[in-house]
């Protein structure tokens, strides 16, 4: 995400606890906050699928193949 956004998500929080938002502002912190969630959600996911945990009996387990489609599944990704 653009820090120019980051720092607008910033504005609109500082503003709405000072003074409220406009209807159109309140829309776009929205838009602005879902956007900012989703990368983070993204780039959580793709750190989590590539993670190697060894078993107890030696054998290495990926994360993401083990579970990561599971949770594909549910979220209909």
């Amino acid at each position: 995400m653009e820090q120019k956004k980051i720092d607008r998500i910033n504005e609109l929080y500082k503003k709405s606890k000072a003074e409220g938002l406009t209807p159109e502002e309140a829309k776009e912190q929205k838009i602005l906050r879902k956007e900012y969630m989703e990368l983070i959600r993204v780039n959580l996911r793709s750190q989590l699928n590539n993670i190697d945990l060894e078993q107890k009996d030696g054998s290495i387990v990926n994360l993401g193949e083990k579970y990561g489609n599971k949770f594909m599944d549910k979220k209909g990704n």
